[in-house]
């Protein structure tokens, strides 16, 4: 577990500093009238990530976290099982985001991870997957002006749209 923990926040690390240098290409501030830049999101989450595994390596080297002491095996076989179930269920919902759009795959895959992984209620899940898309829809198509990918299902949104904008 310690090793796995070390190798973990180099990889991530040098992936947030590449992540970083690749997005400045695209402006990474505001642009007025349009608001921010192409490549803010993903340099500033990415700048992020990196404080976060420097973090993670000082915590290994002080041995103050639970993993940093860990001489545990990193995946048993229920873990790796949670992992590829987490990983499919990921990629199936990314796939579907050019069929379906951002705004039905995710509640998709809140619906297959709060009910039938979580074994949450439906109220819980349902009040989620209804919720969610549509705040993440205020958030991007209409505060920050970014539109996210909707597939088959674009003609949809032109009522909604024609009210909003």
């Amino acid at each position: 577990m310690r090793r796995a923990e070390l190798v973990m926040a180099i990889v991530m690390g040098a992936f947030s500093l590449y992540l970083m240098w690749k997005s400045a290409e695209l402006p990474i501030g505001w642009t007025k009238g349009e608001g921010p830049g192409g490549g803010a999101w993903p340099f500033w989450l990415s700048a992020g990530m990196l404080v976060c595994c420097i973090w993670i390596g000082i915590r290994w080297a002080l041995r103050t976290s639970p993993p940093s002491r860990s001489e545990d095996v990193y995946m048993d076989r229920r873990a790796f099982r949670l992992f590829a179930l987490n990983a499919g269920a990921l990629a199936v919902t990314i796939g579907l985001f050019h069929v379906v759009g951002a705004y039905f795959a995710i509640p998709l895959f809140l619906i297959f991870y709060l009910r039938f992984l979580g074994g949450h209620s439906w109220g819980l899940t349902g009040l989620f997957a209804v919720l969610t898309p549509i705040v993440i829809f205020l958030f991007f198509e209409v505060a920050l002006l970014k539109s996210l990918p909707k597939g088959y299902t674009e003609p949809l949104f032109e009522p909604i749209y024609a009210i909003v904008f």
